[in-house]
């Protein structure tokens, strides 16, 4: 398996591709903006495993617009290529109002977007995504957004077993993301935190939207908004 990260956007946000090196099939998680770096990426890994790669996933945590903004970029080019199936975007269906509300989002904050390509398919709780040989379980963990989603990523083998955790912009290093955006609610945000996440493993990693990575037990012990 191999992760690799690119910062993208004003915002900086975290757009990770997560691949299966046996089978060439990936996913992007949170696509947030420049294209053509999400792009430099992906051809990189290419090279670095000589197989061609195929993107099967456009993962969204959440439906704002430093997660969603090169979703349409991204899969144009993608679909340009010839790659042998389309990739198809995924979110959770609370969120597809601040999906399709991308270019309101973008004219909030001084920015031009092209409106959103339709939703191929809505997260379900507990959903399993098979990236290749690579399984991915959904976590929805509302309280950022209605739709904010997390996805727990897990490998097994004769010689490792590791997991980690796509946390979007539910919990961060040291923080927690915020709540006052339309549909944001705080209490809701630390009960998806304290019942969803910090039952798992201690030493899964978290990988947030934005920041560096963490883990579940250094969050539990000093994380001073969950404390």
């Amino acid at each position: 398996m191999m992760e690799k990260k690119v910062v993208v956007g004003a915002f900086q946000c975290n757009c990770r591709l997560l691949l299966c090196t046996e089978t060439g099939q990936a996913a992007l998680v949170d696509p947030g903006d420049e294209a053509d770096k999400i792009l430099t990426m992906l051809s990189d890994a290419q090279n670095q495993i000589d197989k061609p790669i195929q993107v099967n996933y456009l993962l969204h945590t959440h439906a704002h617009l430093d997660h969603i903004g090169a979703t349409r970029a991204v899969r144009e080019a993608l679909a340009d290529t010839t790659c042998q199936v389309t990739p198809q975007i995924y979110l959770h269906q609370q969120d597809e109002g601040l999906y399709k509300q991308l270019k309101m989002q973008g004219q909030m904050m001084g920015f031009q977007y092209q409106d959103p390509l339709p939703v191929d398919h809505y997260f379900e709780d507990e959903q399993i995504l098979l990236v290749g040989n690579i399984k991915m379980t959904v976590m929805h963990t509302p309280g950022h957004s209605p739709g904010s989603c997390c996805f727990r990523m897990h490998e097994d083998s004769a010689t490792e077993t590791w997991e980690s955790l796509y946390s979007g912009d539910t919990l961060f290093q040291l923080s927690v993301g915020r709540t006052d955006f339309p549909g944001g609610d705080h209490r809701t945000l630390v009960k998806s935190i304290k019942q969803r996440i910090f039952p798992l493993d201690d030493d899964t990693r978290v990988c947030p939207g934005h920041g560096e990575d963490t883990t579940v037990g250094f969050e539990k012990r000093v994380n001073p908004f969950l404390n």
